[in-house]
């Protein structure tokens, strides 16, 4: 295997839509690249990067998946990502080990969902992006008006960098080609104008080649062109859109060529967002450096619980050089592992290595310390330097799940919590007093693919219901309470007197205590228990059985007794403190309200936003979705949606999908929370 230096290393991620061909373009480069010997197809689950059976099964991505190939004395580190909604947690995760997201676009349904997302998660990660159009060949596309909506919807930094020509059987590239015959045929304009405005674009980003251009007229050389180039797709003030057939290898060799002369090197592009601290303590920013000589930095953004190779850790080295049989610390880690085995990984296959530098994905298998995440580093200097989190849309679908057979239960939780290690967006709840465990996904076909894996690799089947909805209960007005807890049975006895208030905060503030104690009146040793029995009280609810939420609580006042007063007494009297004066506050129930996106046929579209404003929704917008398709955007209690996917699938024929995401919380209406706080009354007396 050759050697590298960091140079000529790129990191580049497929991000987009479901559909969009990312998996087959992806094997169009390792296929050009010659990786692999001849191509495979989605459809007959014989690709590199979908090897798993489920994703085989589904004829789509599920799962994250890095790949690399040579071309031309550059490596290419390339990560295919999974386009639907459900499973964006594992393209978001993606976004932290690349310079590059090459947004891949359906040239028959444009711009969707995903499409949007990934433009403005990368964004938010100040990654360079590339729009990449695939499926050119296809029969009645419109490009123009494609590349239209591109820049109405992203901007007119969205510049061509290479156009279709004859009958979009080939692609030539504009950046190269000032003056030619080229046939574009009714689609653009020619490919000299195209060039003349990317041109025009890239040397606003140097003053002095600005000047000098204008000046002389002459363009300058591709070297000069490099260093502003490069600027502006750092500055995002430059994003290329390039065209592909997949399927025919239009404009495969081009977008090689992009990626080996233009897209940016771990020097090149921006630096990774890390910083020294611990959260919620003053940090200060950490700028790594892609040196191979420097301290080793690596970040883990994926892990795979294999049953044969166990936990592996997949990650990016951002400084330093990983070498087989290192020491390496995970995060604040007292205890170093020893590198056993380094692997670069090829789709299912591991492909074992004595070193990684700067800019390379690797993975390490059987470190049970590794976590999602976790910073690994080889020196304790880098202790507390972590990498600015990704943000994650909060799963709210939920299922409530249960073992078929009795004594599976520690099965079931070991599965789940592997399930969680392996996905963001997955999440498991235990809620003791309805003695529920409750999965939360992104979608309907998230939880289900889980529950499918939990069958097929585990060998678990459980039987799935509606969880409870995630209510809460706040206070919207100032309200105090005293409470005095006192027992005597012989002896020394228990005594302790709490006075405290309540305070409506924001919504999502969360909630805070405050100590206001003068004079001893309350003893310090105490206030935690307080504390203590306060937060008892808030997770347990007090009108509905919610947790109570966005309020502040002041203890100001108490009593206590030299000998009686004990740390139980006053978390009995913090607790019931707490709920009568919750009870005064004029407490509400808060629902959780979720942005809902249907997409289905046009014909549907009359039928589903009555089903939705029959469900308490309000829409937001409508909009188109490709040919005959179009999509309803709005927002609806997540409550009145626990049986969407039958109705969506009754009202289109199963030709519509909807995607939800955790708005925010707002308040029940009257008639529906008294009729949840008295079926919490119910049940608190039986």
């Amino acid at each position: 295997m050759p050697k590298y230096t960091t140079d000529v290393i790129r990191a580049i991620a497929l991000v987009g839509h479901g559909g969009a061909g990312k998996t087959t373009l992806a094997e169009a480069l390792l296929h050009r690249a010659g990786v692999i010997a001849a191509r495979g197809s989605v459809e007959k689950g014989n690709t590199v990067c979908d090897f798993d059976a489920q994703e085989k099964a589904a004829g789509h991505t599920l799962n994250s998946a890095p790949t690399h190939f040579d071309w031309q004395g550059v490596q290419v580190h390339l990560v295919d990502t999974p386009g639907y909604p459900d499973f964006a947690g594992q393209a978001i995760g993606a976004l932290a080990a690349v310079d590059t997201a090459l947004i891949v676009v359906n040239a028959q349904t444009g711009i969707e969902l995903a499409t949007e997302r990934m433009m403005k998660w990368s964004a938010a990660r100040k990654l360079c992006r590339m729009i990449v159009i695939n499926k050119i060949d296809a029969d009645n596309v419109d490009l123009p008006a494609l590349v239209n909506d591109i820049r109405s919807r992203f901007g007119s930094q969205c510049m061509l960098l290479d156009l279709p020509v004859h009958d979009r059987r080939e692609v030539v590239e504009v950046l190269e080609h000032a003056v030619g015959e080229f046939d574009t045929g009714k689609d653009f304009e020619s490919v000299a104008a195209a060039h003349r405005a990317l041109i025009d674009r890239v040397v606003e980003e140097d003053e002095t080649l600005l000047a000098r251009y204008l000046e002389d007229g002459q363009d300058p050389s591709a070297q000069e062109l490099h260093a502003p180039f490069e600027q502006a797709l750092r500055g995002g003030h430059l994003i290329p859109i390039l065209f592909v057939s997949a399927r025919t290898g239009a404009g495969i060799a081009e977008l090689l060529h992009v990626i080996q002369t233009l897209a940016p090197n771990p020097a090149e592009g921006n630096p990774p967002p890390f910083y020294k601290g611990e959260p919620g303590s003053a940090v200060e920013e950490f700028r790594a450096s892609p040196d191979p000589d420097l301290h080793v930095l690596a970040h883990v953004f994926k892990v795979v619980v294999d049953p044969y190779l166990g936990k592996i850790g997949i990650f990016r080295v951002h400084q330093g050089t990983i070498r087989k049989d290192a020491q390496l610390f995970v995060g604040s880690g007292r205890r170093p592992f020893k590198v056993g085995h380094l692997y670069k990984l090829q789709g299912k296959d591991s492909i074992e290595v004595d070193e990684l530098i700067p800019g390379e994905l690797g993975a390490i298998a059987k470190v049970e310390e590794i976590e999602f995440d976790a910073v690994l580093h080889d020196s304790h200097d880098e202790d507390h330097i972590h990498l600015k989190p990704l943000e994650f849309p909060l799963p709210m679908q939920g299922l409530a799940v249960e073992t078929r057979r009795k004594g599976d239960e520690q099965r079931l939780f070991d599965i789940l919590h592997k399930l969680e290690m392996e996905d963001p967006c997955f999440i498991v709840e235990r809620h003791p007093g309805s003695n529920e465990t409750v999965i939360r996904g992104l979608g309907e076909m998230h939880l289900r693919s889980k529950l499918e894996k939990m069958a097929s690799q585990y060998k678990l089947e459980v039987t799935t219901t509606p969880p409870r909805i995630p209510y809460r209960e706040t206070v919207t007005r100032v309200a105090a309470a005293t409470y005095r807890h006192k027992k005597q049975s012989g002896g020394a006895g228990q005594f302790g007197e709490v006075s405290l208030r309540v305070e409506p905060l924001e919504r999502g503030a969360g909630f805070e205590f405050v100590d206001a104690v003068k004079g001893g009146a309350i003893p310090g040793v105490f206030i935690p228990a307080v504390e203590k029995g306060v937060r008892q009280a808030l997770d347990a609810g007090v009108i509905a059985g919610q947790p109570v939420v966005d309020l502040r609580v002041v203890v100001h006042d108490g009593k206590h007794h030299p000998v009686d007063s004990k740390e139980v007494a006053f978390v009995a009297a913090g607790r019931k403190a707490a709920m009568a004066a919750i009870r005064d506050a004029a407490t509400i129930v808060l629902e959780p309200i979720v942005n809902i996106e249907v997409t289905a046929p046009e014909s549907a579209i009359g039928d589903l936003t009555g089903d939705l404003a029959a469900r308490r929704g309000h829409i937001t917008g409508t909009g188109g979705r490709g040919p005959g398709v179009a999509a309803i955007a709005g927002e609806v209690p997540l409550a009145e949606i626990a049986d969407y996917q039958s109705r969506l699938k009754s009202l289109t024929g199963g030709q519509g999908s909807y995607t939800i995401e955790f708005s925010r919380y707002a308040p029940l209406p009257p008639s529906l929370q008294q009729k949840l706080v008295a079926q919490h009354q119910t049940h608190e007396e039986d």
